[in-house]
């Protein structure tokens, strides 16, 4: 950490009051990298932008409206927000105004854990009892979980991802019974805030048992309304699926996935992957090598080896050789591709149209009923009998 060590340095020469907030000083505490490192300081985001260019940082106006400016130095980002406080808030969005005070800005964050601060000289200012929290395994909501809450619904599901990454043993009751009463404002969320929180719960540690406790609060209702099936996801997990966002949704959805997709608003791909996950044929243990070759040669081998996770999942439910093999298989075998095109059947001497199509259409089924094993040459000579077969027919007729 050298290096962002030195580009530290250069910032608090800039702005010596400035402190580390937020992840970076929990990471720290905890002994962990710090991906993204965010700085707050008192002075106002036009000073802090001024100050930064006359150092000779460059510095990019990202959210002026919430007093936030990105410093960039050799490429990397560093958040610098001023001091705020909440003037106003729907539950989704806040009007805010500067302040000089460190813990009144500490005050309007989600958890003691998110509110400590670092200054240059490593000070840890810890207004709520962030630390002892951190040590404890307890996510706690700074000041009143309610007012918390109703400030921002989002943190409802930060709460849980929160819970199953940093604590211990049983959650905050007081979060607990405040999330119960509130879990309808869920539903005044924008999808795409929903979304973002539940892929980062699906993908972390103690997803089933977060998501159980979602259920017991009444959370999950509101965030999949479509219904869930957290056994189902739970077999697919002790199989050792993989962490992929999309293959764990589609164990998790029991209603339509297309639904799911639309109301969510899912990235094109992340739809596709999803319908094509629900969707593709089964591949099974035991398929032999023709047979493998005509899936790959319909089917990614992605969507073939998500659906085989899905289906020993509900076949088993536990780690399978077996199946570990026709995974291994369908990642490995290279794809067959077919070798003619529409200009080959043109060549051979069938005109322009619909019958191209169909002419293909059939030496392609030929070629997949044969293992896709049938080189060029070989399906040239099957392209040119099944042209003199269509001319004996339409002669007989």
């Amino acid at each position: 950490m050298p290096g962002v060590l030195q580009q530290l340095g250069r910032i608090w020469r800039v702005l010596p009051d400035a402190r580390l907030v937020g992840g970076a000083v929990r990471d720290l505490l905890r002994g962990q990298a710090v991906a993204d490192i965010d700085l707050a300081c008192a002075a106002p985001p036009d000073a802090v932008m001024a100050m930064l260019k006359a150092a000779g940082i460059r510095v990019v106006p990202t959210g002026l409206a919430h007093g936030t400016v990105t410093a960039v130095i050799d490429r990397r980002p560093f958040e610098i927000t001023t001091l705020r406080r909440d003037e106003e808030t729907d539950g989704r969005h806040a009007t805010v105004a500067w302040t000089q005070d460190w813990r009144e800005d500490a005050a309007r964050r989600d958890f003691t854990i998110n509110a400590m601060s670092c200054d240059s000289a490593g000070v840890v200012h810890d207004y709520f009892g962030g630390q002892a929290d951190l040590a404890a395994g307890c996510v706690r909501f700074v000041g009143d979980a309610r007012l918390r809450i109703t400030e921002d619904a989002l943190r409802v599901l930060r709460f849980f991802r929160f819970q199953a990454r940093y604590g211990r043993g049983q959650p905050d009751p007081q979060a607990i019974a405040a999330i119960t009463d509130l879990a309808a404002l869920i539903d005044r969320l924008s999808v795409e805030r929903i979304w973002s929180e539940l892929r980062r719960i699906l993908t972390g540690p103690e997803v089933v048992r977060t998501l159980r406790q979602m259920h017991d609060c009444g959370v999950l209702a509101h965030v999949l309304p479509e219904g869930c099936d957290i056994p189902r996801l739970a077999r697919l997990l002790a199989c050792g699926a993989p962490d992929e966002p999309v293959l764990r949704l589609a164990a998790l959805v029991a209603g339509d996935g297309r639904e799911v997709a639309r109301r969510l608003k899912l990235s094109r791909a992340e739809t596709g992957a999803l319908a094509r996950t629900r969707g593709t044929p089964v591949s099974c243990p035991g398929l032999d090598a023709p047979a493998t070759l005509r899936l790959l040669a319909d089917h990614a081998a992605r969507d073939l080896i998500w659906r085989a996770w899905l289906r020993q999942a509900d076949r088993l439910g536990h780690p399978d050789a077996g199946w570990d093999d026709l995974r291994h298989r369908l990642a490995h075998t290279p794809p067959p591709v077919f070798p003619l095109n529409g200009s080959d059947v043109m060549k051979a001497g069938c005109p322009p149209g619909a019958a191209v199509g169909q002419v293909l259409g059939l030496v392609r089924h030929w070629w997949l009923e044969q293992g896709c094993a049938p080189d060029h040459a070989a399906c040239l000579a099957r392209l040119r009998a099944v042209l003199a077969e269509g001319v004996r027919a339409r002669h007989n007729l």
